[in-house]
């Protein structure tokens, strides 16, 4: 079956409810790759996709680059819409005007490379609540920088579709 006729897949539907239950996913993702059953239905790699989630988590730690502060239009109305985005998720598609390719973290990267970078990004968030205020949505109690990580990391995972063994 050519690319042309073959059905389309979706991105899976994908909810954590905790850091070690997206590393896990992680993990069984990276598994899949190993092994050949790993398709995605978005541009990036997993690994690619891995090492810009650890690049993101990074940054609530170590400082934001100065091109990724919002317009203040935008801030405002991104801050209105907070909650739904820390328990609903984030959109698909959003780019960061001014920086090419429309995000930062998502050169190419190998899935076990990715992934050990996830998992010390994450673990490091898990360890100790950023002190540096969002550019988006200015300070962040702990579980509320935790709940983000979660939402960007379900919404880049979701583009990464396990085939299950046989």
């Amino acid at each position: 079956m050519s690319a042309e006729t073959a059905p389309r897949m979706e991105r899976r539907q994908i909810r954590f409810g905790s850091i070690d239950e997206a590393l896990a996913e992680a993990e069984r993702l990276a598994q899949a790759e190993r092994e050949g059953r790993l398709h995605r239905v978005g541009n990036w790699k997993l690994g690619q996709a891995l090492a810009h989630l650890a690049t993101w988590a990074d940054f609530a730690q170590d400082g934001y680059p100065p091109q990724v502060r919002a317009p203040l239009l935008v801030r405002m109305l991104l801050r209105l819409m907070r909650r739904r985005i820390l328990t609903k998720g984030m959109f698909p598609g959003v780019k960061i005007r001014n920086i090419s390719g429309g995000t930062l973290g998502a050169e190419p990267c190998d899935a076990d490379e990715g992934l050990a970078r996830f998992r010390a990004a994450m673990e490091r968030l898990g360890a100790s609540a950023p002190s540096i205020p969002n550019p988006i949505f200015g300070s962040l109690a702990h579980e509320q920088w935790i709940q983000l990580n979660l939402r960007h990391a379900e919404l880049h995972l979701s583009f990464q579709c396990p085939r299950e063994q046989r």
